[in-house]
């Protein structure tokens, strides 16, 4: 039932973030132009516009939910989130790179090329730091360290940076969008975007069984290094694509599972495909919000995710602290 209802609402986002724009444009006649029909820029617009930026903001919801769920799941904490191992921070630098060296802007595809090179960079040394045999708070730390390097490295290019231009265009990049983006950068983010949902959902299992503590689950059969890797994997892909063609959008792997997890239970089974359905209306809904709230000012899509976010966060830290985790 809950599926069902988000996957309604999730339709209903998706049209709407169609048909929503400052042109104005008619409902009946923004379909047609969808499908080619009509005169003028109307199949431009539509086409080149708002079906690329209907897309991602799909991709990139669906993306950054599902894999908050699933790390959720595999440290057993409500407060975790896909950011924890380091990937998005990475994939922010590699894009930094790219503005800072003038690749964005020699070349179509150099930022979220740059940007997956970050975040492929980033898993290779969360690897290499946490080791065949390293445990959860291994791995947690080793994210920690590449986040908080990357972090560093993004800051160091801010301030060293001759250009004012290239900093205002790394700032407003790094508050996240999707504004600008064609159909090439949803071909160029899809691919990985898939891959890790699909990664993830072979992780159902393990962290259903994961849920009974870590000697629990080998017992069942559950081998827990190929599931890390799988994991770490597979948020990623979807992570690291999701941040290559966004910015870096924060709160939505963190707020969505919470919220969800009170209708469809603590099971991360059940809840992996409601959080995809979740992060994808909360991404669609604050897309179409960035559009009628000053669409003269440019607001940024990650601005309006962390007005949401930040309140839904402190609430929970909130309830933690009165019934205990």
């Amino acid at each position: 039932m809950t599926l069902g209802v988000l996957a309604l609402l999730v339709i209903g986002l998706f049209l709407s973030s169609l048909l929503v724009g400052p042109a104005g444009i008619p409902p009946g006649a923004a379909l047609a132009a969808l499908v080619g029909a009509g005169d003028g820029p109307l199949p431009i617009v539509m086409q080149e516009i708002r079906l690329p930026r209907a897309l991602l903001g799909l991709g990139v919801g669906a993306s950054l939910g599902l894999a908050g769920a699933a790390m959720q799941g595999y440290l057993r904490n409500p407060l975790a989130e896909p950011g924890l191992i380091g990937v998005s921070a990475a994939a922010a630098l590699g894009a930094v790179l790219a503005i800072q060296t003038g690749l964005a802007a020699a070349f179509a595809l150099g930022l979220p090329l740059a940007a997956l090179a970050g975040a492929a960079g980033a898993v290779a040394l969360l690897f290499l730091l946490a080791g065949r045999e390293g445990g959860t708070l291994t791995l947690i730390l080793a994210g920690i360290a590449v986040s908080a390097f990357a972090g560093a490295l993004t800051s160091l290019v801010l301030n060293l940076s001759p250009n004012p231009y290239a900093a205002a265009e790394i700032v407003f990049w790094l508050l996240g969008s999707l504004a600008d983006r064609s159909m090439t950068h949803v071909w160029v983010a899809a691919p990985l975007m898939v891959a890790g949902w699909a990664l993830i959902a072979f992780t159902a299992r393990g962290l259903d069984a994961l849920t009974l503590g870590e000697d629990a689950a080998e017992t069942l059969g559950v081998d827990l290094r190929r599931l890390r890797l799988l994991l770490v994997t597979g948020t990623a892909a979807a992570v690291g694509a999701a941040t290559a063609v966004a910015g870096a959008i924060g709160f939505v792997g963190l707020v969505v599972p919470h919220l969800l997890r009170r209708l469809v239970g603590a099971s991360p089974a059940r809840l992996l495909p409601a959080s995809a359905l979740g992060g994808a209306a909360m991404i669609l809904a604050a897309d179409i919000a960035v559009r009628v709230i000053l669409p003269e000012r440019d607001l940024k899509l990650g601005v309006v995710t962390a007005l949401v976010g930040a309140p839904l966060f402190l609430h929970l830290i909130w309830s933690l602290r009165r019934t205990g985790p």
